[in-house]
């Protein structure tokens, strides 16, 4: 069982930069593959960054490569997603994800969520 906390929400304007956490309970955490995901109000949640058990692989979506990096820190079981440039439209719940084995951009394949943060971006 692993319970995810995120944290580093909040306000920002367009063009500003914030950095989200993501804290894991229990001490498994170096086997999990993690991803972030989000969803803006009347959209479907959607893929936005991933990275693999050890941290030596990582993927994004296309809209965010060159803006976002994701990482972790393994003896802290801790993830994190430094988002820089942010636009309007990046505006959403970010979650984030644990997944033991699977396709990392599908959301079905991740067997632990956190309750997510939101990101509000304005003009």
């Amino acid at each position: 069982q692993v319970q995810l906390v995120e944290s580093g929400g909040g306000l920002v304007q367009a063009g500003g930069s914030l950095r989200l956490s993501c804290s894991a309970s229990g001490r498994t955490f170096s086997r999990y593959a993690m991803g972030w995901f989000r969803q803006a109000p009347g959209k479907e949640r959607e893929f936005v960054a991933a990275i693999s058990a050890s941290g030596g692989t990582t993927s994004y979506t296309d809209s965010v490569k060159g803006r976002f990096t994701i990482s972790r820190d393994n003896a802290k079981n801790t993830v994190y997603l430094q988002m820089n440039n942010l636009k309007l439209e990046e505006a959403a719940v970010y979650y984030c994800a644990a997944q033991i084995y699977g396709n990392r951009r599908n959301e079905y394949e991740y067997d632990y969520w956190g309750q997510g943060t939101q990101v509000t971006v304005s003009s």
